[in-house]
């Protein structure tokens, strides 16, 4: 016999713009909290962030059998990521959750890409991406639960800032992670499902959902460029 109080599960839309791949898909969340893929669409194209989205959005509703009006929530993620790319996916995800009256939810990116990661040996695990300008975002966790950061340096500075973290692995592109003494991959992202499973619960509660907050842990190119040029217009100081 079917609990009466049990939680149904609840079909959820995944997005996330946050790394050089586009990440979109749905999921259904269980009244466990299992979550269960029914379509992903991961395409690295970090310059067509913007026209292959909703796209892939479409593409992957259809694929799961899922129309806007069956979802009960939109799960985005927020980063740590550039400006342009992760502005695009919060914006699209929260537009898409507020045309349906739906929440929706913000995970941090590195957060799932450590939950999408095989359980593997015990102790601290460093996730990298990319930042551009020669700099990763970071943060380091120890079975699923986040110990440092998320932060953004240049790999070199994070080298020494950790030397005294004893990392069982590195999560990341291997141009980064060879950095600490690690083979990463060509291509490293969240899934549908561990974008998911990080607000599972939320999803479950039917949670009212807070105004997304984006992760850039920087400004905007264009915002440093007009403070440079600002400066430049400046009278210099006299000498001292």
């Amino acid at each position: 016999m079917t609990d009466q109080n049990e939680k149904p599960a609840r079909r959820v839309l995944v997005v996330d713009t946050a790394t050089s791949a586009v990440v979109t898909g749905v999921a259904l969340v269980s009244a466990a909290g299992t979550v269960t893929t029914l379509a992903e669409r991961i395409v690295a194209d970090q310059r067509r962030h913007a026209e292959v989205l909703t796209t892939l959005m479409r593409d992957g509703l259809s694929e799961a059998g899922v129309a806007g009006t069956d979802l009960d929530a939109v799960v985005v993620g927020t980063g740590p990521g550039p400006f342009t790319g992760l502005r695009v996916g919060m914006a699209t995800g929260t537009a898409y959750a507020d045309a349906l009256g739906i929440p929706a939810y913000g995970v941090c990116t590195l957060d799932a890409i450590d939950a999408a990661q095989p359980v593997g040996e015990p102790g601290p695990r460093l996730v990298l991406t990319d930042a551009r300008r020669r700099e990763v975002y970071w943060a380091v966790y120890d079975a699923g639960r986040r110990i440092a950061g998320p932060d953004v340096n240049a790999p070199d500075a994070l080298v020494g800032e950790l030397a005294g973290t004893e990392l069982v692995t590195a999560v990341g592109e291997t141009r980064f992670t060879e950095r600490f003494g690690f083979v990463g991959a060509d291509l490293v992202t969240p899934t549908v499902a561990s974008l998911a499973s990080i607000a599972a619960e939320q999803v479950l509660a039917a949670r009212p959902a807070e105004p997304l907050a984006p992760l850039y842990l920087r400004r905007p190119d264009a915002v440093e460029l007009k403070d440079q040029k600002r400066k430049s217009l400046l009278p210099a100081a006299p000498n001292d």
